[in-house]
Parts: C-alpha cells; structure tokens; sequence
C-alpha cells in the first residue's frame, strides 16, 4: 500500500508535468502548419516551374505547397500583403519599403535577365552604341502592369527619360507582336531557356540589346546584376548567340510573411537549396540560394541558416522527427524548472500526508484527556475511557509505511497512556 500511495504523488506529478507540455506545445511552440500556399507566375514561366519543384520537395517531407498561379510580381505582392498566401517569388525591385512592415526575405534564388530585342531596321542610331535611350517615341511590348517586366521597365525607361507607348505584351505574346511588325521593341524579364528567347536570338531580323552601361545600373540599384550571357550558351552547333550578350538581371526572391512558422521557413530554404545550387548559364555553382541583392530584410530563421547552415536535428532526421525534437528542446528548459521543484518537494510533501494521518488523530487524544479530567463523576469517566477505545481501534486500522510505524504505535501507546490515567483517576 505504502508503494502506491507514493506512486500516487508521482502520477499527479507526471500527469502535472504532461498538461503544462501540451500548454507549452500548444501556444509557446505550435507545431508548423501542414499546407502552405505559394503564389508563382504564369503557367510555364520560370517562377512557376519553380514553384512546381519546390512543392515536389514539399510533399517528400509530406507538407502541401499549394501553387497560385498569378501574372506575376505585383499580383504575388498583392496576395503577401492580404494574407492570401504566405510565400511567394517575387522580383527584384517590386517591392515597396512599407513592406518591411509584414513581409521577409528568405534570400535570393537565381538571376533573371531582361532581355530587349527589337527589329534590326528599327530606327536607332549605330547597333554598336545603343541603349534605352535610343527607344524613345517607339512602340515597346514591356508585360501587363502588374508583371515584374512592367515594374523594371518603367524604372529603366523612366531614368533614361525615354518616352515610348508601351504595349501589354511580353513573353510569347511579345516575341510574336515584334516578329509581326506590331511593336518595334520587346523588354522581357526571362530565363534563357524560354523558348521565345532561342527563337528571336536566331531570327536575323531580330536584334538583341547588350548593355553598354551594366556596370552602371548595377552599381545604381541594389537589386540588380550586371550578367554576361556567354557566346554559344543556347547552342553551341550554331553558335547561338554568336556573341556574348552583356545584360542586367535582377535576381527573383522568396518572399514570406513574418509570421511564417519558422520550420516552413527552413523547409523552403532547403528547397531553394536543393533547386538552385548547382548554377546555370549565368550564375557559378553554389551562388545561389544568397542573402545577398535582397529587397528586403531576411528573417531570423533565414539569416541563422545562411550563417550556421541546417540545425544538427535537421541533417540527422526527417523534417517532422527533427521539427518536433527542436520543438521539445525548446520546452526542456522551462519544462524542467516547473519539474524539478515538484520532484524534489514530492518527498516532504509524502512525509507530511503520512505522519498528518498519525497526528491528527493527538487532538482527539487531547480532548478525551481534558474531558476526563475535569470529569466529576465515574460514569463521565467511563464514557471517556469508551470513547479512547473506540479511538484505539480507528487508529488501529490505519495503514502507514513501515517506515512510519513507530509514530504509529507511539500514538497507540499514548492513547493507551490516556486510558490508564482515566482508570487510575476512578480507582481513587
């Protein structure tokens, strides 16, 4: 009996200790949510094969990334902002500085160049000294208004004080209204791979802008890079571009809203990791992910990977074991502050319950002794000695420790004491 009753203080310890840990788990530590949404781009571009493979690492770490396709940055700003999303790949240069306010960067992922092709009987001054600025009072296809093409067009155009019409169009769409004599100019922000970009390079009517002052924008504004595209890096057979193209690219970014859970946010920097270190036409193996050329400020989780890489749980475990691990190591520390004391009070605690189930028992030893002596007659006596014998035979069915039998039977020994008082008291 004695094993469970202090089996007893331990289980209301334990079941103590697990109720603070589903509270701590609960509300201090929340696990990571099991879907997460992702706004891209339009259907086959870059951001939404990119979006594709990172909800192919996703669903290996059984987490859904739900795709959004939009037409580009500003509608994936647009969905950040409103919460519709909680990530998203956004351009460099789309955002604004009020967005620091709820959103973050998780770094950089991959150069993007802006490729400006025009009609070689355009009509411009010498193809070896051209610019933007010599795309005045023409007809240039630059995206919608809320594409990423759109925003780093207007800037660019803007700073050179070009005044062109600008047309709608970009991509596909563009390269086939420039073929068709429909505008003079195309401004796209693309991969290399894009089919429209092999197509127009190797079209003899169709010239392509390389940029006399990269170095200039580049070292102007943060968010883009001076790129070189390398001669014959579409085709090497047909030497495709016979020439190396000098361009300005701004790098796309993943963007989160601040209260991104923290393991989702390693998650995505893990499939940024996965997707884009092994470099491609315009980048060095092992540039990208980067935290730098950033719009915004990286968050706390993404500027800890970026300087320690992967937590040691994470590169040991699946990412739900190592979530949940990092999770409870967090707890430990408060966890075991509340135990400890419990722990270590567990044993006065048992020892006062035991011996107060002794001790109560003196007050009614007490009041029988008082009640006998200020008695006056034998019968009054009597019933005081009844009443120890009643009290002698409770005390004798309570069950104690070994340990604690001794102040049990220095009790009964009292009463017994008591009751031989009472009886010597009768006797004279």
């Amino acid at each position: 009996m004695s094993i469970s009753k202090s089996a007893l203080t331990y289980v209301g310890i334990t079941l103590v200790a697990i109720i603070v840990s589903f509270l701590l788990f609960r509300f201090i530590a929340p696990p990571p949510p099991k879907e997460v949404s992702f706004a891209s781009g339009s259907t086959g571009g870059a951001y939404a094969q990119t979006a594709l493979e990172y909800q192919a690492f996703f669903a290996e770490e059984d987490v859904t990334l739900n795709v959004v396709n939009t037409t580009g940055s500003g509608d994936n700003l647009d969905l950040l902002r409103t919460g519709n999303v909680q990530a998203a790949i956004v351009q460099g240069g789309a955002t604004l500085p009020e967005d620091e306010n709820e959103l973050q960067s998780l770094g950089t992922v991959f150069y993007e160049p802006l490729w400006v092709f025009f009609r070689d009987g355009a009509d411009v001054m010498n193809i070896d000294d051209l610019d933007l600025r010599n795309f005045s009072n023409m007809r240039i296809a630059a995206g919608s208004e809320t594409s990423g093409t759109r925003l780093l067009a207007d800037r660019m155009l803007a700073e050179n004080e070009v005044d062109a019409t600008l047309v709608p169009l970009s991509g596909e769409a563009g390269a086939q209204a420039l073929l068709a004599g429909e505008v003079d100019v195309l401004m796209a922000v693309s991969g290399p791979s894009a089919p429209f970009v092999s197509q127009l390079l190797a079209d003899p009517d169709i010239a392509v802008l390389s940029f006399p002052r990269a170095l200039a924008y580049e070292r102007r504004t943060p968010y883009l890079k001076r790129v070189i595209f390398p001669e014959g890096g579409l085709d090497l057979a047909d030497n495709l571009p016979s020439d190396p193209i000098e361009l300005i690219a701004p790098v796309a970014e993943i963007i989160v809203r601040e209260d991104l859970h923290p393991a989702i946010q390693a998650l995505l920097i893990e499939a940024m990791v996965d997707q884009h270190r092994g470099g491609t036409l315009l980048s060095e193996p092992g540039v990208f992910p980067s935290p730098n050329r950033t719009n915004l400020p990286l968050s706390e989780e993404a500027a800890r990977y970026y300087e320690k890489g992967p937590s040691f749980l994470r590169s040991m475990f699946p990412f739900g074991v190592a979530n949940f691990l990092e999770r409870a190591w967090v707890l430990a520390i408060p966890l075991l502050t509340l135990v400890f004391p419990l722990v270590k009070a567990a044993p006065p605690l048992y020892r006062w319950r035991t011996r107060r189930k002794i001790y109560i028992w003196y007050k009614d030893l007490r009041t029988l002794e008082d009640r006998g002596r200020a008695a006056h007659t034998i019968q009054e006596r009597d019933n005081v000695i009844h009443e120890l014998q009643a009290l002698q035979a409770e005390v004798g069915n309570v069950e104690v420790p070994e340990s604690y039998t001794d102040e049990l039977y220095r009790l009964r020994s009292h009463i017994l004491f008591v009751s031989q008082l009472m009886q010597r008291l009768n006797d004279n």
